[in-house]
């Protein structure tokens, strides 16, 4: 199978860029690899997933059915972070249900940082431990497992930043797209109507924040003012929001008290 002819067959079924970025990624296929590819985008399956691999914030991160895609969206939570921190010498990031680890390795490769990064998915953990090794950063951050449900995930006073792009979605909600089918459900959907990751975040990160420390969560749309809610009766002050590329508040801070 030349790589022309898998270009053809590709780009009928999800168009020419498509078509380009995986036969980019994946020259040479055998008729066996077309036909699973082809398979998998007819089903919905986004092109990472696809192809393992995803740009985030400038940085190439691998990514596999274990954990979300890097989005777009969430690179407004790294912007957050070292803006604030732009002018610090040195600070410690931890980084709550870490994933492919690309929200910690984002700040640390842009700052003088060093992290932990948390997962309770030991399946994620390669997957982040893998990025952090491949972007050279196995000296700055440490990838260990742990629940945010759990206070003891963290040490007590571990750190200065929290960041966590936690499960967010309603398990009701039917408006989930197709593409999201194939994430990790786990990163996706949380009790108490999305609000739960929220509410175990915000009660245990008051152990693990030093003083003067902030919280950063990336929220979905609309829920600023619940998370604001839980946050400040949990003891935390809102400092600020910050919005993403299409003017939707997608990230809080907050400060500890």
């Amino acid at each position: 199978m030349t790589t022309n002819q898998a270009f053809k067959i590709l780009s009928d079924i999800a168009g020419p860029h498509v078509a380009r970025i995986i036969t980019d990624a994946m020259p040479n296929m055998s008729r066996l690899r077309l036909f699973r590819v082809a398979r998998a985008l007819r089903h919905g399956m986004p092109v990472a997933k696809i192809i393992h691999n995803k740009w985030f914030y400038g940085l190439k991160f691998y990514t596999n059915k274990h954990t979300l895609d890097p989005r777009p969206d969430t690179e407004t939570l790294v912007d957050a972070v070292l803006t604030d921190y732009a002018g610090a010498k040195n600070f410690t990031v931890a980084d709550i249900g870490t994933g492919t680890g690309c929200i910690i390795c984002a700040i640390v490769k842009n700052a003088p940082a060093t992290g932990i990064a948390i997962d309770k998915s030991r399946a994620a953990l390669r997957v982040a431990r893998k990025n952090v090794a491949d972007l050279g950063l196995g000296n700055k951050i440490s990838v260990r497992h742990g629940d945010f449900n759990c206070a003891s995930a963290l040490p007590e006073k571990a750190t200065d930043v929290i960041v966590s792009n936690p499960p967010y979605i309603a398990h009701s909600d039917t408006r989930v797209d197709v593409g999201a089918t194939h994430d990790p459900k786990m990163a996706l959907f949380a009790e108490h109507n999305g609000f739960a990751a929220y509410m175990a975040i915000a009660q245990n990160g008051k152990k693990w924040i030093r003083d003067n420390g902030r919280i950063y969560v990336e929220i979905g749309i609309g829920m600023e003012n619940d998370v604001k809610k839980i946050f400040e009766h949990a003891g935390w002050r809102f400092i600020k929001h910050a919005t993403d590329l299409g003017g939707v508040i997608r990230v809080l801070c907050f400060g500890a008290e």
